[in-house]
């Protein structure tokens, strides 16, 4: 009993707070099957379990999926979640099957032993990163991200933030042990933050945008440049591998939302005003910075950029193994049987 609680201690300790039912998960990850063993449009639930967060999703907002997948006699069930890292915890727990994710939770969710598939990918421009911002409030004696050292950082661990954080100090010289770790969840910080409670802050839209509005937050630097492979659908592996047909559904859905969405700014807008209750003018703020640039299948490149973020978690001594990307994948021609080929770059 006594090696075991130690065990937990230690493993606790070192995927860098994850709970301890995430870590209890299932520690055993299965190799990729032949694709022949598939049907790439077979479906058998009659429920989609979607997972989203807090800061909204259109996805969800725009019910495209429940339009599809009505006349096939599929229910879509959607399940809120503060940020990724809550999200894959959930999928570990079997309440979602699939949902969307910055490039680090899955990272930690496979340190963690989830099960667990990458489905597909997002789209990054030149602009991409300026919602995702590193900040702190007006009267602060920091002027500028090199004055960073030994302060006190607020984010979510294993969110995407702490890639962001990671190679925002790699950029100037600087390492995670340079700076105090404050684990907080995004949604939770903020008041305190507006309160002057908080010395440095990463957050993202729309609370970005609502503390803008309030003339209490001066940004140090944004995460544009910082190449990051972009966020993910991710999908629990048994879930994956018997509804290939779904995932291919899901894929074709995201991407015309985001050509929809990029010519019809003004209505997701009315969205955003809508579902997530923003006001008018945050709103503005939020789509001054959003971009629709499409998904991105999981070909070699992008598998190669993930697999980078994860070594350099590894590197870094922020995760205590080193996992390898293409043990949480499908088959490659089951991918390219469930993705258009336009997105396979």
């Amino acid at each position: 009993m006594i090696k075991r609680r130690r065990f937990l201690n230690v493993a606790a300790s070192s995927v860098g707070g994850f709970s301890l039912a995430y870590l209890l998960g299932s520690c055993s990850n299965q190799g990729q099957q032949s694709s022949s063993t598939f049907d790439p449009n077979a479906i058998k639930v009659k429920v989609l379990r979607m997972g989203y967060q807090s800061a909204g999703d259109l996805f969800r907002n725009r019910q495209v999926l429940e339009k599809r997948l009505e006349p096939l006699g599929i229910k879509v069930e959607w399940a809120q979640f503060v940020q990724g890292p809550q999200l894959m915890e959930g999928m570990a727990a079997g309440k979602i099957d699939v949902g969307s994710v910055g490039e680090t939770p899955p990272i930690f969710a496979q340190v963690a032993g989830s099960k667990l598939v990458y489905v597909v990918g997002t789209q990054r421009t030149a602009t991409t990163g300026r919602s995702s911002v590193i900040a702190v409030p007006p009267e602060s004696s920091l002027t500028k991200f090199e004055e960073i050292k030994g302060q006190e950082i607020y984010f979510q661990k294993g969110s995407a933030s702490h890639y962001f954080i990671l190679r925002a100090l790699q950029s100037i010289g600087l390492t995670i042990k340079d700076i105090k770790i404050r684990s907080m969840a995004t949604v939770e910080a903020r008041g305190a933050f507006l309160e002057g409670r908080i010395p440095v802050w990463m957050t993202n839209d729309p609370h970005y945008a609502i503390a803008e509005k309030l003339g209490r937050i001066r940004v140090l630097r944004d995460s544009v440049g910082l190449d990051s492979p972009g966020g993910y659908y991710i999908a629990d592996r048994k879930f994956a591998e018997e509804n290939p047909g779904l995932l291919k559904i899901i894929i074709e859905e995201l991407q015309a939302l985001d050509k929809w969405a990029d010519v019809h700014r003004d209505e997701v807008k009315k969205l955003m005003i809508s579902e997530q209750k923003l006001a008018p003018d945050v709103a503005d703020r939020v789509m001054s910075r959003r971009t629709f640039a499409g998904r991105r299948g999981l070909s070699p490149a992008l598998i190669a950029e993930q697999q980078r973020v994860a070594d350099l978690f590894f590197e870094s001594g922020v995760i205590p193994k080193k996992i390898d990307i293409k043990d949480f994948l499908l088959p490659p021609d089951l991918y390219a049987a469930i993705t258009p080929t336009e997105i396979m770059v």
